[in-house]
């Protein structure tokens, strides 16, 4: 369980194919605090750390991921070099900064638009129509294991829908969002409780 607030922004250094892919991942977490087995969401997909570096300190931790997860998730997020936003399961007692975040990616955005409102950014991103229904204005939702608000929504002719994102200075500089593109793939996971409401729609019209 996550909350979308994002402690650290880790680099992949290695990616590596074994069956599964191994990526391995710098971070500027305390290794000698993160177990084996743990869990963390890298730009929204919460994936295991299978091993890491030794000794304190930062240093590297290594995640495998499945075929069925690089299908379902940003494919550009997945090579040496690039950046991820990082976040630490949850502790019970942990302050709730955002909302409820599980790491799994309900599917992939993209940016159709980038422009300045003072010093803040506001993201366009267009969803599939498989998404459309859980997204509402002044509602909650993670973009790249980020949690943040939804200012506006616009349904479009074929199904789509266009949703705008504001990201203030404190964003931009510590998460990945601040160098969004046009066109470029995001993560997305809906707020979980739009998606139990819209599955008891779903079988209270079948019962009716």
């Amino acid at each position: 369980m996550f909350t979308g607030i994002i402690t650290d922004i880790g680099t992949i250094e290695s990616v590596e194919q074994r069956g599964d892919t191994r990526v391995v991942i710098r971070t500027a977490y305390d290794l000698a605090t993160v177990d084996l087995g743990a869990s963390i969401a890298c730009s929204g997909v919460c994936l295991t750390v299978v091993d890491k570096s030794g000794g304190s300190g930062p240093g590297w931790f290594a995640v495998d991921m499945s075929g069925e997860t690089l299908r379902r998730t940003a494919q550009g997020d997945w090579a040496a070099g690039h950046r991820l936003n990082l976040e630490r399961a949850m502790k019970l007692g942990d302050e709730l900064g955002g909302h409820i975040v599980t790491g799994h990616v309900d599917g992939v955005g993209e940016i159709v638009g980038v422009c300045d409102e003072g010093d803040s950014k506001r993201i366009g991103i267009s969803l599939p129509s498989t998404l459309a229904p859980y997204v509402a204005a002044k509602g909650s939702i993670t973009v790249d294991g980020v949690s943040l608000t939804v200012n506006d929504v616009a349904d479009q002719r074929d199904g789509s829908t266009h949703f705008a994102i504001n990201l203030i200075p404190h964003t931009q500089a510590v998460t990945t969002l601040g160098a969004l593109t046009v066109g470029q793939a995001v993560n997305i996971e809906i707020d979980v409780l739009a998606r139990y409401l819209f599955r008891m729609e779903q079988y209270r019209a079948l019962t009716r």
